[in-house]
């Protein structure tokens, strides 16, 4: 089913095969003006997860990913510190933001949080 005009519920499902596919509709907004503004399609490695998909790979015991808050994202043939720089400037005072050596950590956490993985 598809949330906005380029995103779809399916891109969001739990990896694990539950069926958790619930998404936040401030994070299919923010992930949709992403796309638009790189004009590039936004991959979703890992949306919704589940208590034990998110244990399974090490998540954080209060992860945005188990509240449907939460995408990690690569644009396509877009740099993640390029992808990292835009949300950061473009949420500035909002949301979570956290760059890994080759996707971007987004969620729409109600307070601002940043973070980098990698040294540039």
């Amino acid at each position: 089913m598809k949330l906005t005009k380029n995103l779809s519920r399916e891109e969001f499902t739990c990896k694990c095969g539950c069926g958790f596919d619930t998404a936040d509709y401030a994070l299919v907004t923010a992930l949709q003006d992403l796309r638009d503004h790189f004009e590039r399609p936004v991959e979703i490695s890992s949306g919704c997860r589940c208590t034990a998909h998110n244990a399974s790979v090490g998540g954080s015991k209060g992860s945005q990913h188990m509240k449907a808050k939460a995408s990690d994202i690569k644009v396509r043939g877009v740099p993640p510190h390029i992808v990292y720089d835009y949300l950061d400037h473009t949420y500035a005072g909002k949301y979570g933001v956290i760059l890994h050596q080759t996707f971007v950590h987004f969620d729409v956490r109600d307070v601002e949080w940043r973070e980098k993985k990698i040294d540039l």
